[in-house]
């Protein structure tokens, strides 16, 4: 692996084996961009720079004149597709008559579900892109930074410089950077005040269940207004819902929100400067291995869903479902003490043989509770879901 300057590291995700279009959505400075400069290509657009938006977003046409000049089985790149979804139609064009590879990145699919990429149905692939992952990290992984600064590649990069100052500038500036790149330019809420307001209240309930009408309260929205703020963040690539297994419970619509990056809600949180405490660590290590999975998951193809576990006062972190059966259950432990024991025996008596793996920050050794429930380091959790 490469670290340096240009933030280049050898990621989980190889385009190079894909010989068919392919979307890659992934947040902002998730590495997209640097993943396709190590594709070679005969046509390369980046709709980030604003003069291409413009020119494109004027013309379409011109596009596909330049495109189509490309021969059978040649490679062409377009950079955030999304800020010219009108581009799409030429694609599907090129993918049908010309036979050209596409490889379409983007950090947000608003626009994209809601404007041309059904055309495409079934002729890209659709691939996501995460922050730096354990393994991508291998001997440069710290947990600690995991959890404190995350593991965007370029904050990565600074903190293993040891530039940890800019660093943390840099996650500052990704909240102003986000609001007004994917949020006042492309017009997503009327009320700028009250989505900033929303992002607040939203970043200090992180990883805890989600209530949206004390939230609609605290923001002084309504709670419709709410909810469609929550699907920006999703449509936007900045986080997810997990919801509960339990139908019942799921009607109560008492999900679980999870920003991708923990260094990005503590940015949100304002908190970036500071360690975080033995609480705060507890949601941080929840998030960053929750994402940990969703990695493994979206980079092996692997094609399990997941959802917590939730019946009255009893909760479990996260199940893993394959199929309509039940797999595996994860409860995340930050501290040398088991606190929600009650929980994981409740739901070991409901499920008998779903496995229950403890995955613990602080434990070294694997460790049994009692039968069927176990303790694990949290890297043997992961590398026990990437074998699966």
């Amino acid at each position: 692996m490469s670290i340096s300057n240009n933030s280049y590291y050898d990621r989980e995700l190889d385009l190079s084996r894909f010989k068919t279009s392919c979307f890659i959505l992934g947040p902002r400075m998730t590495g997209k961009t640097s993943l396709l400069k190590n594709i070679r290509s005969q046509y390369n657009l980046n709709l980030l720079i604003p003069e291409n938006e413009l020119k494109y977003g004027k013309d379409p046409k011109q596009f596909w004149q330049e495109i189509a000049v490309l021969k059978p089985g040649d490679t062409a790149i377009v950079d955030e597709i999304q800020r010219v979804p009108a581009l799409l139609d030429y694609v599907q064009m090129g993918i049908e008559d010309k036979k050209i590879r596409f490889l379409l990145s983007g950090s947000s699919a608003r626009k994209l579900k809601r404007g041309h990429a059904n055309l495409l149905g079934g002729r890209a692939l659709d691939l996501k892109l995460h922050p730096l992952t354990r393994k991508e990290l291998g001997s440069h992984f710290s947990i600690q930074v995991a959890c404190s600064l995350g593991t965007l590649p370029k904050v990565v990069s600074l903190i293993d410089e040891g530039n940890v100052d800019e660093a943390k500038l840099v996650l500052r500036s990704y909240l102003t950077t986000y609001i007004k790149e994917e949020i006042q330019a492309e017009a997503l809420v009327r009320q700028l005040d009250a989505f900033q307001r929303f992002l607040d209240v939203a970043g200090q309930s992180h990883a805890q269940m989600i209530e949206f009408d004390n939230i609609a309260r605290e923001c002084q929205v309504p709670s419709s207004t709410v909810k469609q703020y929550y699907q920006i963040l999703e449509d936007t690539l900045m986080g997810f819902f997990l919801w509960p297994w339990n139908r019942s419970e799921r009607k109560k619509a008492r999900p679980k929100f999870y920003f991708f990056d923990c260094g990005v809600v503590r940015a949100i949180q304002e908190k970036v400067t500071s360690r975080p405490g033995s609480d705060e660590l507890g949601f941080l290590f929840e998030s960053w291995f929750i994402n940990e999975m969703l990695s493994i998951r979206d980079y092996g193809f692997k094609e399990e869903r997941f959802s917590l576990w939730r019946e009255g006062k009893w909760e479990v972190d996260l199940i893993v479902e394959r199929g309509k059966q039940m797999c595996l259950a994860v409860e995340c432990k930050s501290g040398k003490q088991l606190g929600n024991i009650h929980s994981i025996r409740a739901f070991k008596e409901r499920f008998p043989k779903v496995r229950v793996l403890i995955a613990s920050l602080q434990d070294e050794r694997k460790s049994k509770v009692e039968n069927g429930i176990e303790i694990w380091p949290y890297g043997d959790v992961l590398d026990f879901y990437r074998g699966l």
